[in-house]
């Protein structure tokens, strides 16, 4: 699961803009604002899920889940020690 301001986050620590997103992911720039404008968990065909995640992922980011071990927990993103986001 992915929530949208996850998804704004992961956008911003990748430097991409909702169209560059879009193409990324295979989705219409469209589906990325609809996800994006949500409030909590995005909700969408599992089909658009995947190819979001997968695209975010494959980019080097990591999704972290709500009560994941944490200092003070809460859902994030952060890029992965594979990724050239810097």
């Amino acid at each position: 699961m992915i929530t949208a301001g996850q998804m704004r986050a992961a956008r911003a620590l990748l430097g991409l803009d909702q169209r560059a997103l879009a193409e990324l992911s295979g989705l219409s720039l469209p589906t990325i604002q609809r996800m994006e404008a949500s409030y909590g968990v995005i909700r969408g065909n599992v089909d658009s899920l995947m190819k979001l995640v997968g695209a975010l992922t494959g980019a080097g980011i990591e999704l972290i889940d709500d009560g994941a071990p944490s200092a003070t927990g809460g859902r994030g993103v952060r890029l992965t020690t594979a990724s050239s986001g810097e």
